[in-house]
């Protein structure tokens, strides 16, 4: 007897806050936190604050919490404010974070990220030119604060090409980066291969003009991909590495000729890695590129087929119901949600209750300090007000 809509979407919202086991992981429900770069780290030195501590504590309650995305290297960062996990002082400012989520009974990735291109050369060493897989010049302009007198945007500069040998030394930031997040108390780290950053910009024939072992055919410009899956594997083992990727959008405009082609050889390849889940963002109107909406659902289920080794997480603009219905249909493992957990400390709460959800203030997104960071409400301070008026 087929169910009613009501008692569909009660077992959609049973399936979403039900337990999972990622490698040898359990976690609470399938409500993940995506990587959220909010712009609140010190700006000599990229460390996380006790108010970092704070805002990923209120939000342990998610089945996995991935870090904002973290630079490997200086050379890794491009917008101001952002954190680092390759100094010392780093790692011990991250210890009082994955503490605090720890201690609240949460989980959490370190999201590993170089966003080669998509920087300027105020964040590089010695205000060198940012690097690529080739020579590009990104659309739009770097976020750099007050860092820059003509902030806080200003145009990207064009980037050079990595030689063979500084792709040798990016691999060591890799495995460096890998070893600080381990000492850093965190779960597991994500490598970061999407939204149009450095390897993403090796995956993107429209970036990768390279004649050598790293460019040309789709299996060269996933190599690096694969290369520094394999060095995340030595150091931390397989079950405890995700890897994120992204069709489509990003800033800086790339894009590949054959997409489909493209990702679903890197879902295939990476499967064969044995890492412990694959993060997929499908096209939404956030990354830039809105276009092609049901194209990039059907893309991601076509990817989800092919990673058949691991947990399979999707993320791009869900409404908690449709997450449901994904996972219901066996679309996805888990569902990454970004903004909701900006505005909604507490969201599995908030859907097992079916809301109400806060709404998320777009103006405090990025820099600044405690408001619209951990000052949004969750149910209980509501209720609490509530009772006390």
């Amino acid at each position: 007897m087929p169910l009613d809509a009501s008692e569909e979407k009660l077992t959609q919202k049973l399936l979403l806050l039900s337990s999972l086991t990622i490698g040898k992981t359990k976690m609470e429900n399938r409500v993940f936190m995506a990587p959220l770069t909010r712009s609140r780290s010190t700006a000599d030195k990229q460390l996380q604050t006790p108010l970092h501590a704070l805002y990923y504590a209120q939000r342990a309650s998610a089945g996995l919490i991935v870090s904002e995305a973290t630079q490997i290297s200086q050379q890794g960062q491009g917008y101001a404010w952002t954190p680092g996990i390759y100094t010392q002082e780093q790692v011990e400012s991250w210890q009082v974070v994955t503490d605090a989520v720890h201690n609240n009974g949460g989980r959490i990735f370190c999201q590993l990220w170089h966003v080669g291109a998509i920087s300027h050369s105020i964040f590089q060493p010695d205000n060198q030119a940012p690097v690529s897989a080739s020579d590009f010049q990104p659309k739009g302009e770097a976020f750099v604060g007050d860092l820059h007198p003509d902030g806080p945007t200003i145009p990207h500069p064009k980037a050079r090409a990595l030689s063979l040998a500084e792709i040798e030394s990016l691999k060591a930031d890799y495995r460096h980066a890998a070893q600080c997040a381990k000492k850093a108390g965190f779960d597991g780290v994500e490598l970061h291969a999407a939204n149009g950053y450095l390897l993403d910009q090796f995956i993107r024939s429209s970036v990768n003009k390279r004649d050598d072992q790293y460019g040309g055919s789709v299996e060269n410009r996933v190599r690096l991909v694969l290369e520094i899956i394999d060095i995340l594997v030595e150091e931390l083992g397989a079950e405890n590495i995700g890897v994120r990727l992204s069709p489509t959008g990003g800033p800086g405009g790339s894009y590949d000729h054959n997409p489909s082609e493209t990702y679903t050889y890197a879902a295939k390849a990476i499967a064969q890695k044995k890492v412990a889940y694959l993060h997929v963002i499908r096209p939404n109107n956030h990354t830039g590129d809105g276009s092609g909406q049901e194209d990039g659902n059907a893309l991601l289920i076509k990817m989800r087929k092919v990673f058949n080794t691991g947990v399979f997480i999707a993320n791009g603009e869900f409404s908690p119901q449709e997450a449901g219905e994904w996972i219901e249909q066996g679309h996805a493992d888990a569902i990454a949600f970004g903004r909701l957990f900006i505005a909604n400390p507490d969201l599995p709460d908030r859907i097992e209750n079916q809301g109400p959800y806060n709404e998320a203030n777009e103006d405090t997104y990025y820099g600044g300090g405690a408001q619209g960071y951990v000052d949004y409400p969750t149910l209980s301070k509501k209720a609490s007000a509530l009772n006390n008026s």
